[in-house]
């Protein structure tokens, strides 16, 4: 069971994810952010991925992603990412899926964005 360490700062709820998220991980990861997601409501902490420890992202790893991102949308929650390896983030480039998720630099950078 994949395990997904949090944090909190600034008033922002910090998600340590990492390895290679491929059509194996994705169902595990949808699993792991469940309960994460729950929370991420209207006037909740916003929810932040740190992707600093991701080497590899699938398309079936990206499609947990929108569907998270989806769903926190209707909730009225904040969802982003950050820290994206420079595989990964051309990935997200290839795939425009910086235009769907709001992708950050460094968990600082998003902290001053996202945080209280």
């Amino acid at each position: 069971m994949m395990t997904l360490p949090t944090r909190e700062q600034a008033g922002v709820l910090i998600v340590s994810v990492g390895g290679r998220i491929d059509h194996t991980a994705s169902e595990e990861f949808t699993k792991a952010l469940d309960p994460l997601l729950d929370r991420c409501t209207q006037g909740a902490a916003p929810l932040l991925l740190d992707f600093s420890g991701v080497e590899y992202i699938s398309s079936a790893g990206l499609r947990v992603l929108m569907m998270a991102s989806r769903r926190a949308k209707g909730q009225m929650g904040v969802f982003a990412i950050a820290a994206l390896q420079p595989l990964v983030q051309e990935v997200f480039a290839i795939t425009r899926f910086n235009l769907i998720v709001p992708c950050y630099a460094s968990i600082e950078s998003a902290c001053k964005v996202l945080g209280s």
